[in-house]
């Protein structure tokens, strides 16, 4: 994560009706919090409909721009310019996008939602999973409904897996958060920070004027979600993906890219509570050790399509 004050354990290696239309609603990606009943008023009355977030979304077969271009690159650091610690802001800091290149990824699922608390103590209890280091000062994040945070890469991994699946490919990440046109942000192209949870790129990096300081309940945010409907892509938790970390993407089209095929790092992506807007963009990334663990990081997963 980077902030001015250094926060965390990462370092940069190499430098968004008529009760005829029911049967069509129901198939469109409509999100909210968990349990909650949505309305949805018709000229004829009101239909009540339940959107729960649980789930996963299929992602289809599809093309797209990964990586930003040097404009993109240049209003990033101009947006994290604009925070309170912004003399510390360099285009350096967002060089590691560059540069845009054709990627094509076959169908695949993502989990809707970050794995919860609830979610990976399940797996701890059925003793697969490693229960996690929160007993020095980090209980706080102890609640069922949170994402789980505190976790590394290889935690990450072994519960996906034992759920039948995986972590995204990096490629696959930024595939669901920036859909086939390249949005900025998960729900469009302009930042809104009453629909995520997020921070600032400052001494003091938590920002709560979206009603949470630190962590929130996964799906707290409905209209920060994709198009698809997948929520909190950006803010809330940071998520590691499969990929080694690389500073630089490679110029040519690629199928179903998997990253380097070793490294030091791992990939991480979608910012965090702690993450200003320009780093909250679907295009940002991050490295971090492996082993790393954060009270910021934490991880959804991906199946193969049968």
């Amino acid at each position: 994560m980077r902030t001015p004050a250094g926060r965390g354990e990462s370092s940069r290696a190499g430098r968004r009706f008529t009760v005829a239309t029911v049967a069509v609603l129901a198939t469109l990606p409509l999100a909210s919090q968990a349990g909650e009943t949505r309305k949805v008023h018709a000229a004829d009355g009101v239909v009540m409909l339940h959107a729960p977030v649980e789930g996963r979304v299929l992602i289809r077969k599809s093309s797209f721009m990964m990586g930003s271009d040097i404009p993109e690159i240049g209003l990033a650091a101009s947006m994290c310019a604009a925070e309170p610690a912004g003399i510390k802001c360099k285009v350096k800091l967002f060089e590691d996008e560059y540069g845009p290149h054709g990627v094509t990824v076959d169908d695949y699922w993502l989990d809707r939602l970050e794995v919860t608390v609830g979610d990976y103590d399940q797996c701890v209890a059925s003793g697969v999973c490693d229960a996690r280091p929160i007993a020095a000062g980090g209980k706080r994040f102890e609640r069922p409904d949170w994402p789980v945070t505190m976790v590394s890469w290889f935690d990450a991994r072994r519960y996906c897996k034992h759920r039948d699946g995986r972590l995204p490919t990096e490629a696959e990440w930024e595939r669901a958060a920036r859909g086939t046109k390249g949005r900025r942000y998960p729900w469009g192209n302009v930042y809104d920070p009453y629909i995520l949870n997020g921070g600032r790129f400052a001494l003091d990096p938590f920002e709560d004027k979206d009603g949470y300081a630190e962590l929130a309940p996964v799906g707290s945010f409905p209209n920060g979600r994709t198009p698809e409907g997948i929520l909190d892509l950006a803010g809330n938790a940071e998520e590691w993906v499969a990929d080694w970390w690389a500073p630089e993407y490679p110029e040519n089209a690629q199928v179903n890219p998997k990253g380097p095929d070793s490294g030091d790092a791992r990939v991480t992506r979608g910012g965090s509570y702690v993450a200003g807007r320009a780093f909250l963009r679907g295009a940002a990334r991050e490295p971090a050790l492996p082993s790393s663990r954060a009270s910021w990081l934490g991880f959804r997963c991906a199946y193969d399509a049968e």
